[in-house]
């Protein structure tokens, strides 16, 4: 081979850009972050109180957030789609307060849960319809929905609590091989969705819609039924978890999971997902939900007032897109 020949591979050799090593890559992913922030924020926990340092304590607190949490998982592939949704939360009220007020009325359970679970359905269709049939802006949409889910549920139920049947409460203190019931079925989503986002062609399309949607649709994937899919995801898992919820409390009120919408979205910010979609796993997600139930729980008990709580919490996600959108800005260098 002359030299000429060779000179365009050395120029091309020179220009490309040095292999990263399999530490360095791990060690750049914001999952790491995450669970680096995880042991700390245990370690600093177990100085406030001994029983962080009790698996069933943690387990215990998870429960009042185990709700969130697996909503989050959906929000997650929502998010990494390039979409996002605030609505889910609204979602749950709506969904469960209908629930409630069917069996409350003399519908058989069976009947009122399938009511509660297709209403949730079609509170993530009239999303979807608007999102990708109007074309109009996800976080606009879903602003909007959050305030008339959370008003209907108003309607519906007034101020009163609907109370529920004595057999239906208590979710959260079923056992599984030792495990509340409630974060059981946390870690089984968390396994079946991170599969699915990682391990199936639906999953790497998701990833392709986030990261360029024109060019994934050129590539013949079907966007808008794929985002289809994810909103409808959403509103039904947004509904179960309300019935969950529900089970936990023992009543019904329309105010159920007030806030929530903040919790959902910091959990997945807090673990990697990119704001403006492309990135992020189920993974990041899951660690993140340990990390805010075990920051949340430490101020509860160093007796921090709830306004102080909200701030901090304000303040993890702010602090967790900017170390997001940094990582991933110098992953691409």
């Amino acid at each position: 081979m002359s030299a000429a020949e060779t000179t365009p591979q050395r120029i091309a050799g020179r220009g490309a850009a040095p292999q990263r090593s399999l530490w360095h890559v791990i060690l750049v992913r914001p999952e790491t972050m995450t669970l680096v922030l995880l042991v700390l924020a245990v370690i600093l926990a177990s100085q406030l109180s001994p029983f962080f340092l009790d698996i069933s304590y943690i387990l215990r607190s998870f429960t009042l957030s185990a709700e969130f949490a697996i909503v989050a998982l959906v929000l997650t592939m929502v998010i990494i789609a390039g979409e996002i949704d605030l609505s889910p939360a609204a979602n749950m009220a709506l969904s469960t307060c209908l629930f409630a007020w069917a069996q409350a009325s003399g519908v058989p359970m069976p009947i009122a849960i399938a009511i509660g679970l297709v209403a949730g359905l079609a509170m993530g269709a009239l999303n979807a319809f608007m999102v990708i049939g109007l074309q109009l802006p996800s976080i606009i949409v879903t602003i909007g929905t959050l305030t008339l889910y959370r008003g209907l549920a108003q309607i519906i139920a007034g101020d009163k609590s609907i109370r529920m049947p004595e057999w239906f409460i208590g979710i959260d203190k079923v056992l599984v091989f030792g495990v509340p019931a409630t974060v059981a079925i946390f870690v089984v989503v968390s396994l079946v969705l991170g599969l699915i986002l990682a391990g199936t062609i639906f999953g790497r399309q998701i990833y392709q819609i986030g990261t360029n949607e024109v060019a994934a649709r050129y590539a013949g994937i079907r966007t808008r039924r794929i985002k289809l899919i994810l909103f409808l995801l959403m509103g039904l898992a947004a509904a179960i978890a309300g019935m969950l919820t529900a089970s936990r409390l023992g009543s019904v009120r329309y105010d159920l999971g007030l806030g929530g919408e903040l919790q959902m979205v910091l959990m997945a910010m807090l673990g990697g997902t990119y704001i403006f979609g492309g990135r992020g796993t189920i993974l990041g997600t899951f660690l993140a939900a340990w990390l805010l139930v075990v920051v949340s729980t430490g101020m509860t008990v160093a007796n921090l007032l709830p306004a102080i709580q909200l701030t901090v919490l304000g303040v993890l996600l702010i602090v967790a897109i900017i170390a997001t959108n940094l990582i991933y800005s110098r992953a691409q260098r």
